[in-house]
C-alpha cells in the first residue's frame, strides 16, 4: 500500500521565502498551528491533518467503516512515539504509523479500547497516522505524545492560563493527575435533589481511577468540591476537585476550560437551566472536550438540567414557562414543547430523551409527551423516555448496562410492536398507547442495548380526552 514519495512529502510553502520578514513568520505560524479535530477530506496521505501537538487530544468520526482518516505529527527530537486512539464499545478501529517513506513502521492492530502503542524513533521530522476501522463507525480521540523538544511543550501536563473572568475554584492537585480511566466510560443519570453518593463512590470513582474531576455550572459556586474530594479515601480519592463556572461562550471556548475538560477522569455537571447550558456550551470547544474526554473512557454525569443535557433529544425550553404534563397531554405542539438534539453526542445515550424529578413533579405524561412529538415529526426512528425521580440515579457502564441506586425510582419508557400513536395534533390531545414502562429502584439493573431488565414492568397508555385521568393505569408510577 506504499504511495509515491510525492504524495508523502509535506504541503509546499511557496510563498513563504519571496515575501517580507513578517508575511514568512505568518505563513510558518499558520503551518504549525496544531489541530483539535479532522477535517475531511483527510482520507489520502497527501491531505492528512495536522500536525498533532503533543498531548493534545483530536477528535474525529468514521463516517462508515470503509472510512480513512490520515493525520502527521512532526517530531522534535528522537525518543518514543506514543499513540493512543481511543472509541467507544462495539467498535474496532484500527492505527498504522508511517514515516515519510516505506511501509508502516508500527501499528495498533488489536480489539483492545483504546487502541495504543509505542514507536522508539530515531529520527526527527515527519511521521504519518492512517486510521482505519476494522468494524463499526463512529466517533474517536487520537492522542499522540512525543519526546519534548527541550522548548517547552504542549504536553497534557501544562495547564494553560486561566481567563481573569472566568470563574473557578479548585481543591487537590492542580497538575494533571495522569491517570487514565479504567473500564470505562460511564454515564451517571442523577434526577436531582440529594446527591446519591454510591454513583460516585462505588461506580464513578473506579472509573475515574484516582484521576481528576470537573464540574461545570452556568451558575452558583464550589458545593461540589469539599463533598466530592472527601466522599472517598485511598487510591480511589481523586486528584483534585475543580469546578469551572462557563456562563459566556467566551469561556466555554477557553484553551483553560478545554484543556481542563479534556484532561478530566470524571466531568459532573451540576443542576441549573437545561437551556443556559446549551446555549453557553453547544458547539464550543468545552462541548467537544467533554466528547472527547467520554471517548478516552472518562465519567460523564449531571443531576437535574445535567442529567437532561445528556439524552441525544433534549427538552430545551429557553426562556419559555416549562411544560406541565397536563399541558403538554392537552396539546403536545403547544408553545413550550420545544427540543435540541446534537449536543455531546454520547454514544450510550443514542435515542434517548430524559427527565428529572420525576415523581415528584408529576412528569410521566410530559415524558410521554415528549415521546410521541419526537416520533411523530419524524425526529427520532426510535425512542427511549428514561425518568429519574429525585434522590435517584441511574449508573450506565461502558456496554450499556445501569443500575440504580438511592432512594426513589427510576422509569424507562419504550414503544412497542402493539405501541398506537393515535392522535398527535396540534391543538388536540394526546392519544398514545401500548408503551412498556419499566420501574426499577435501588439494585435493579437494566440493560439498554438487550431490553433485560430486573425492574418491573408495565403497559402503559395515555389519553388526554379524559383529562382527569389520562392515563391507564391510572398510577403510572
Amino acid at each position: 500500500m506504499p504511495l509515491s514519495t510525492l504524495l508523502r512529502a509535506p504541503t509546499a510553502r511557496p510563498y513563504c521565502y519571496v515575501v517580507s520578514l513578517l508575511a514568512a513568520l505568518l505563513c510558518a505560524q499558520a503551518a504549525n498551528a496544531q489541530i483539535r479535530a479532522e477535517s475531511e477530506s483527510n482520507d489520502r496521505e497527501s491531505t492528512a491533518d495536522g500536525p498533532i501537538g503533543s498531548g493534545v487530544v483530536v477528535t474525529g468520526t468514521f463516517s462508515s467503516s470503509r472510512d480513512i482518516d490520515w493525520f502527521y505529527v512532526d517530531m522534535p527530537s528522537s525518543g518514543t512515539i506514543s499513540i493512543s486512539l481511543d472509541h467507544a464499545s462495539g467498535r474496532d478501529f484500527d492505527w498504522a504509523l508511517y514515516q515519510a517513506t516505506g511501509g508502516a513502521v508500527t501499528s495498533g492492530r488489536s480489539s483492545r479500547i483504546p487502541e495504543t502503542g509505542t514507536f522508539p524513533a530515531a529520527t526527527t521530522g515527519r511521521y504519518y497516522l492512517k486510521l482505519t476501522s476494522h468494524s463499526g463507525s463512529g466517533p474517536y480521540t487520537l492522542r499522540v505524545d512525543l519526546p519534548s523538544s527541550g522548548g517547552g511543550g504542549t504536553g497534557v501536563g501544562t495547564r494553560p492560563t486561566k481567563p481573569g473572568n472566568l470563574q473557578n475554584w479548585l481543591v487537590g492537585n492542580a497538575a494533571d493527575s495522569g491517570r487514565s480511566p479504567v473500564n470505562g466510560p460511564g454515564l451517571i443519570l442523577m434526577g436531582g435533589g440529594l446527591d446519591v453518593d454510591a454513583s460516585f463512590s462505588q461506580r464513578a470513582f473506579p472509573i475515574a481511577n484516582g484521576g481528576d474531576v470537573v464540574v461545570i455550572r452556568t451558575s452558583g459556586t464550589n458545593g461540589y468540591n469539599d463533598y466530592l474530594f472527601n466522599l472517598v479515601s485511598g487510591a480511589l480519592k481523586p486528584d483534585s476537585v475543580e469546578t469551572l463556572l462557563l456562563d459566556t461562550r467566551e469561556k466555554a471556548n477557553s484553551d483553560y476550560a478545554e484543556w481542563t475538560l479534556r484532561n478530566a477522569e470524571l466531568i459532573f455537571i451540576a443542576g441549573g437551566d437545561q437551556s443556559s447550558y446549551l446555549n453557553a456550551w453547544k458547539d464550543t470547544r468545552s462541548e467537544d472536550a467533554i466528547r472527547a474526554a467520554y471517548l478516552r473512557g472518562a465519567v460523564i454525569g449531571g443531576t437535574s438540567a445535567g442529567l437532561a443535557v445528556q439524552g441525544e433529544h433534549i427538552y430545551d425550553p429557553d426562556g419559555v414557562t416549562a411544560v406541565t404534563s397536563a399541558e403538554a397531554v392537552a396539546n403536545p405542539y403547544r408553545s413550550g414543547m420545544l427540543f435540541s438534539t446534537l449536543f455531546l453526542d454520547l454514544p450510550l445515550m443514542g435515542d434517548i430523551i430524559t427527565d428529572t424529578h420525576f415523581s415528584q413533579r408529576d412528569r410521566m405524561g410530559r415524558l410521554l409527551a415528549f415521546m410521541a412529538r419526537l416520533r411523530q415529526d419524524g425526529n427520532a426512528p426510535r425512542i427511549v423516555g428514561v425518568g429519574v425521580s429525585e434522590n435517584t440515579a441511574i449508573f450506565l457502564d461502558r456496554d450499556g448496562r445501569g443500575i440504580v441506586d438511592g432512594s426513589g425510582s427510576a422509569y424507562v419508557i419504550e414503544e412497542t410492536a402493539d405501541t398506537q400513536r393515535t392522535q398527535v395534533a396540534n391543538g388536540q390531545p394526546l392519544v398514545y398507547r401500548n408503551l412498556r414502562r419499566t420501574r426499577l429502584v435501588a439494585g435493579q439493573t437494566i440493560d439498554f442495548v438487550s431490553g433485560q431488565t430486573t425492574g418491573s414492568a408495565i403497559i402503559l397508555s395515555v389519553d388526554g380526552r379524559n383529562a382527569a385521568t389520562p392515563l391507564t393505569p391510572q398510577n403510572a408510577y
